[in-house]
Parts: structure tokens; sequence; C-alpha cells
């Protein structure tokens, strides 16, 4: 079969990677001109995740290139540090920024996978024997199957289901991620500041050479233009316009950077996440929030099972069935991230204060280890199923890209 993937971040090459270990024709199509390079740190933890980066032979690609983050710092608006965090609570137990996950997935598809950039759907068309796909600059072409992995806010899903409307959930908050100097001279570290309503954080990356700037706050929602990179930045700056600490100087490197991303703290709920021979995956299908520490790690494994379904019953089998193996644990990954939406941004001074105290008292309480563990139980709660093809893949040699 010839299959069409919308999105070429990580589910859609996690996705055609398995599609073409198993024979399929693939094509990502991209509305970005390039590769996005930059992006917040992802991780990976428990044997779910695990266990299909070693099928997909690329675990030790994502090694070498891991963050290695070490403590967080909690500090106060003159930087004095109040408490240092757990590391096991944010990392997990390999991380990697986005933009180099990306790559990795990108190079080992390239090959197999028909990539077109600056490109997207404008048009579907199914009939009995597949889908008319217009294109918004290319000819029209016809597919077996179209995937959506087009993230959040899904072209794919729009155009099969219905408007973004029907399935976003807004949870109160905000966030921006950016790449400055590592103004701080932190060395494989963090540093954070909790004030009403807001969050400001700073952490080395790139072996220290740079540093990633992240910004929360909580707002009703917002309308603004998602192209318009000048109007989020003036949001952003509007937001933090009265915050202490390194926040001015962060603001003041926003206006030159070009990767810049913001967007609101989000979940996509749907009954379902296929209709006929068009399915969804990764955010598009569910997307849980980065609060919940594991968007990515479902993604990829959303991939694997979707691909391995598909390649043993077809879609009109393999749909259903992929849908009621990831569900469950979709939903795990979503209700806990509505948990952490609740404390994540205190909204007043008392509950800022609160915070800040269990920072300063949690590396000393006998249950300083429960939010990792919590963390880990939600990433480990599928068990996967062995599909015929699926083996474990012998890593190859691979330098950094250029």
């Amino acid at each position: 079969m010839d299959i069409l993937i919308s999105g070429a971040s990580i589910a859609g090459p996690a996705l055609a990677h398995w599609l073409n270990a198993y024979g399929f024709s693939t094509t990502i199509v991209e509305r970005a001109p390039a590769l996005r390079e930059g992006g917040h740190a992802v991780d990976f933890r428990g044997k779910a995740h695990l266990s299909v980066l070693r099928k997909m032979g690329i675990l030790s690609d994502i090694e070498r290139e891991q963050t290695n983050m070490g403590a967080l710092w909690n500090v106060n608006e003159a930087g004095k540090k109040l408490a240092k965090m757990p590391d096991d609570i944010f990392a997990g137990d390999v991380e990697i920024l986005r933009g180099d996950l990306g790559r990795i997935l990108y190079e080992r598809t390239r090959e197999k996978t028909e990539y077109i950039f600056g490109d997207s759907i404008a048009e579907l068309h199914e009939d009995a024997h597949g889908v008319a796909v217009t294109f918004q600059r290319g000819a029209t072409r016809r597919f077996d199957l179209v995937i959506g992995a087009d993230g959040l806010h899904s072209n794919v899903r729009s155009l099969t289901f219905g408007p973004e409307s029907r399935f976003h959930t807004y949870l109160g908050l905000y966030n921006a991620v950016f790449t400055t100097p590592n103004h701080l001279n932190l060395d494989y570290s963090a540093q954070g500041l909790n004030v009403p309503g807001k969050v400001a954080s700073s952490y080395s990356s790139r072996a220290n050479t740079e540093a990633k700037a992240v910004f929360f706050f909580g707002s009703p929602e917002l309308t603004y233009d998602r192209h318009d990179t000048d109007e989020q930045k003036r949001l952003l700056a509007d937001a933090f316009k009265d915050v202490g600490w390194i926040v001015p100087r962060l603001l003041k490197d926003m206006w030159e950077v070009e990767e810049f991303y913001f967007d609101s703290i989000s979940q996509i709920h749907m009954d379902r996440w296929s209709r006929g021979r068009i399915a969804l995956v990764g955010d598009a299908a569910w997307c849980p929030s980065p609060l919940s520490g594991m968007g990515t790690g479902l993604s990829v494994v959303g991939a694997y099972v979707l691909a391995g379904e598909i390649a043993t019953h077809g879609h009109a089998d393999g749909f259903p069935a992929y849908e009621r193996i990831m569900r469950d644990y979709v939903a795990g990954a979503q209700k806990s991230a509505v948990g952490i939406s609740k404390f994540m941004v205190p909204d007043n001074k008392l509950m800022a204060w609160f915070i800040n105290q269990n920072y300063k008292l949690l590396p000393y309480m006998p249950w300083k280890g429960l939010m990792a563990k919590s963390v880990r139980k939600t990433a480990e709660a599928i068990t996967l199923p062995e599909y015929p093809g699926a083996r474990a893949l012998r890593p190859r040699p691979s330098g950094r890209a250029s």
C-alpha cells in the first residue's frame, strides 16, 4: 500500500519507520519548509517506551545525544536558591532535545520515505479504493491510507472529523520555549521561578553551550494568530513584564530568536481516532499536553501499535484494534496531566508560598519518590503486542547529521 502521513515531527517519522519495515510505501508531507529544530527536551521512561526504541534501533542514538540533565533549583526573584528538586521527577530514563530526536528519525527514514516539505493537505476525498489527496501546492495524488500525525492543531483531523473546537480542552495555561545564551552558567542543571500565575525557568542544553528558556502562565483562553510569531512574543512579554530574576534578560533575547514555540496547554479528546481509510496518531489523536511528560513516549508507542495492526490485520480491522490497545494508556496520561495543571502555576501569593515551601521540604520527605514513581507507573501501563517482523533492529553506526 501507498500511505500518506501528515506531519514530520515525531509520530509521523516513527510511523514511517515501522511501515517501511513492513514493506509499505510511505510519503510524509510537512507544512514547515524543513525539519523543525529547537524545541523543549523530551524524555522516555519505562519498559514500554524503551522497548520500542530498542526495536527501532535508535535507543543508542538517543543516548549519545541525551541532555544528561541534573538538578532543578527553585529560586526567588532575587535569584537565591531555595530548594533542589529530585532529578528523577522531571527526567526519564533518557532525555533528548525534540529537534535532535526529529533529526534522528528523519535520518533513519529518508532513504525509504518520500518527504515533501513546505506543503500541506487541502482536501481529502475517500472512495472504496483509496483517498484522493489535494495538496495546497503539489498535484493531486491517490493513496491507500492517510494518517494524521500533525499535532495538536491537526489539519487531517479538521478535514476528516470537523473543527478542532469539538475535541479541544484548554487546561488554563500557556507555554513558550526558545533558545538563549547560558546566562546563568548552568552546568547540566536548571533553575526555575514560581510567582503567582507564572513560572519561568532556564536549563542548559547542548553540553552547556546554550540554554532553553521555558515559560508557563495562567490566562483565560486567548485569541491570536498561531502563525504570527511576533504577536505570540508580545503576549509572552506582556504576561511577564513585571517579573524579576533573569526574566527581563530572557525576554530581550526572545526578540532575536527565530525558533520560538508558543501554544496553549491543551488536550484532545476523541471518541474515535479513525474513519474509513484515514486515522490519527500522536497529539493529533490524543494530545495529553506537555504537562503529562508522556507526549513523545505516547507518539512512539502509538506509531508502533498502529503500524503493527495495519501490517497484521489491514486497516479495516487494524484501526479499531489500535484504538482498543491504546485507549486506556492514553487516558492515564491525560488524567495525570490534568492533575499537574492544577498545581503547576500557583494563581495567588498564598498558593505560590505553599508550593515553594513544599519544594524546600520535598527532599526530606519520605514520599519524595512517589511523584517519579507515579509518572513511571503511567508510562508502563500498557502491554505491547509482539508483531511479526517487528524484531529488534541492530543499531547502525551513525554520526551527527550535518
